[in-house]
């Protein structure tokens, strides 16, 4: 809901970034990876306890998440970037909770399902609509330049962060932040089929 908003702010500050580690010979796929490492890092973090550690774990890795397409589009941008872009962050995603349930299952395990359940179906009905938005040729960049079309919704990466770290600094109310935020994925899950359907018939 708020990338939109949030991408004339972000965008300037990390394409000139980007830029410069293109320039350096920074290959955007191993930024996209650093990302990845340092959310499983995250993760793993938030499995033992270090919570203020996994929320800084947490920052680099969106940080870098940001920096790799940055990199990508002074560099040129490939299929197989975008891809691995969109692989590594429903990984980020799915370990953040996982590690809450490891952490404290009795505590977290419902909620911790309830949202990756969520996380799922709201996956599945945001690449499903990529598929068929690339089908018939739809172009936008209200997210910014990206491999394959993001359709907007009520969550997407800016409030999805905001959360991973609101968790990470109030860990003991990980269940009723994960049942609001998944039950909020669901609605935006719905949303999205409806404009599916409105849009693909």
């Amino acid at each position: 809901m708020f990338d939109r908003h949030l991408r004339p702010l972000i965008d300037p500050p990390l394409n000139r970034i980007g830029a410069r580690l293109a320039g350096a010979g920074v290959h955007p796929d191993k930024v996209t990876l650093t990302g990845l490492f340092l959310g499983l890092l995250a993760a793993g973090a938030v499995a033992l306890g270090v919570f203020w550690l996994a929320l800084g774990m947490v920052l680099l890795s969106r940080l870098a998440d940001g920096l790799d397409g940055a990199v990508a589009r002074a560099r040129g941008i490939t299929d197989f970037g975008g891809y691995l872009d969109i692989v590594a962050d429903f990984m980020f995603y799915a370990a953040i909770p996982l590690a809450f349930v490891w952490y404290d299952p009795v505590a977290n395990g419902l909620a911790g399902a309830f949202l990756l359940a969520s996380f799922y179906v709201n996956g599945a009905t945001f690449l499903g609509f990529a598929v068929l938005a690339e089908k018939r040729r739809m172009r936008t960049d209200a997210q910014g330049v990206k491999s394959l079309y993001y359709s907007a919704g009520l969550l997407e990466g800016s409030e999805t962060i905001f959360f991973f770290a609101l968790i990470c600094l109030f860990p003991t109310a990980f269940a009723p932040l994960a049942a609001i935020f998944g039950a909020l994925c669901i609605f935006t899950a719905i949303s999205r089929i409806l404009l599916a359907a409105r849009l693909f018939r």
